[in-house]
């Protein structure tokens, strides 16, 4: 009998011992736990470091207010719909996320369009269908599809950025930049890209010191005038001339206000800076602007005698991505070329 109870206690204690195992493995109860808090500590770590997956951002609303946005981290399936974030998204390195994105002209990203890169529509038009169909994570419009916001928002979450004038290009460009990268941790990186913009924008503060200048673009055979409150800002805002073409109080931010050329002379500007939106949109049968502005009154002024009646080179690039990092630095080159060159 005396050996029949010492295998039974012996039993029970490995039987208690497997429960203590038992428990232990799963989770046991708390006051097993309080034993080991490094451990719980470190499974926190683990969890608090992993890839989030998804982040919250600052974009536009359907009603142009800043709101905030909650979009997936990393995005492998990205539809554009505006030029200026297609720009920073292939300056930061994954436009090979890009599966679908509107027609464009421009030079420098004429490898987005492509066989294998859906066509969605234009920056003013998206063709719905098409952006369904590339099954997109994320979408990003500008101004001119606000009116789609919420159409487009049933398919994916939509980013809508634009430039702020009274910010600046610069730093609207840096801030909508750094909105974009967060969204791939790439944050760090839009310091190195925009790293020489501040000083090229002083070095050309220096020529615009003192000096006035009308804005403006050629559009159908006229030419409007251009405030600092829209297309060109930069001029005016950052690189500093002096804008006399409008009075400040008459909104031009989207295609200016029809100009006299009477009214060139009468203002006597010391320099005329000319975007050609005809040229940059590609309108066939189109004026040049050189053909419209050096008539007997504008030929008159001191500023054309100066060799002061600047055309900007890249005018699809002002007037389709100004928002753009590459697009701010051709920007810069076509003020560089006239006024430091």
């Amino acid at each position: 009998m005396n050996m029949k109870k010492m295998l039974s206690l012996a039993l029970a204690g490995v039987m208690a011992l497997s429960l203590m195992a038992c428990s232990a493995q799963n989770g046991g109860d708390s006051s097993e736990n309080t034993s080991s808090p490094s451990s719980s500590q470190s499974s926190e770590e683990t969890q608090n470091n992993e890839t989030p997956e998804s982040v919250t951002i600052t974009s536009l609303n359907a009603n142009k207010e800043a709101a905030e946005l909650e979009v997936p981290y990393d995005p492998q399936r990205i539809a554009i719909l505006d030029m200026a974030s297609l720009d920073i998204l292939n300056a930061l390195g994954v436009g090979d996320r890009v599966v679908g994105t509107a027609s464009t002209s421009l030079e420098y990203l004429q490898d987005y369009i492509n066989d294998d890169i859906a066509n969605l529509g234009t920056i003013k038009e998206a063709d719905l269908e098409a952006v369904m169909a590339c099954e997109p994570d994320v979408i990003f419009i500008g101004g001119r599809l606000s009116s789609s916001y919420d159409a487009l928002s049933e398919i994916a979450p939509v980013v809508y950025l634009a430039t702020d004038t009274e910010l600046g290009v610069v730093e609207s460009v840096r801030q909508n930049a750094t909105t974009i990268a967060s969204m791939f941790g790439l944050e760090d990186k839009v310091d190195e890209l925009m790293a020489d913009f501040d000083a090229r924008i002083t070095a050309l503060q220096a020529v615009s010191e003192g000096q006035t200048a009308i804005v403006g673009m050629c559009t159908s055979g006229s030419f409007n005038v251009l405030g600092n409150d829209g297309r060109c800002s930069i001029i005016g805002v950052e690189v500093g001339f002096e804008n006399i073409g409008v009075d400040a109080n008459i909104d031009t931010s989207t295609h200016g206000n029809e100009a006299s050329f009477e009214f060139i002379v009468d203002k006597n500007p010391d320099y005329i800076f000319v975007m050609d939106r005809d040229a940059a949109i590609g309108t066939d049968g189109a004026q040049l602007a050189q053909d419209i502005m050096e008539n007997e009154l504008v030929m008159g002024t001191e500023a054309y005698k100066n060799g002061h009646l600047i055309y900007l080179a890249h005018p699809a690039v002002w007037y389709t991505a100004e928002g753009g990092i590459t697009a701010l630095d051709i920007m810069l080159q076509d003020l560089e070329s006239e006024l430091l060159g």
